[in-house]
């Protein structure tokens, strides 16, 4: 399970001309499920992203995960996280999980990551064609990957 982390000042969602979600100050979390994914890689993800210290404390040193800030979080789907583009210029996506496995991982992610912050998640629809708007914060954007532990 791959997350792609940004810092935003803003962020918000929009299908279809409606926006769905919005957050402030926080984190837009972009989350792609892999066929391999299991709840333990949910486990990791929600406890790296809740607790990853990319705020900057009142020194302005990046000392204070999201709950610390009173952050909150926006997260989308993302099967692309999963491109793979070792061969070519196409990607594949033979790697992302089909609908099956993601939605109840995704589904997971989001309920786990609520509880260990604290507060409701935002989040896109999945499958949906979205349009994501946001002000990355510094620019602060961290990639993890939960087979990278």
């Amino acid at each position: 399970m791959r997350a792609l982390v940004q810092r935003v000042a803003h962020a918000n969602v929009v299908i279809e001309g409606e926006q769905v979600a919005q957050i402030g100050h926080g984190l837009l979390i972009f989350v792609g499920v892999a066929t391999t994914d299991t709840e333990e890689d949910v486990n990791y993800l929600v406890k790296k992203c809740s607790q990853l210290r990319i705020f900057d404390d009142e020194n302005g040193v990046m000392n204070l995960d999201v709950r610390q800030v009173d952050g909150q979080a926006l997260v989308v789907s993302q099967f692309t996280l999963q491109a793979a583009t070792r061969k070519g210029n196409r990607p594949s996506y033979i790697h992302a999980a089909g609908e099956a496995v993601a939605v109840p991982l995704y589904e997971s992610f989001k309920a786990k990551l609520a509880t260990a912050i604290g507060k409701p998640i935002p989040c896109g629809r999945f499958g949906a064609d979205m349009k994501v708007t946001l002000l990355n914060d510094g620019p602060v954007t961290i990639w993890i990957d939960s087979q990278d532990k």
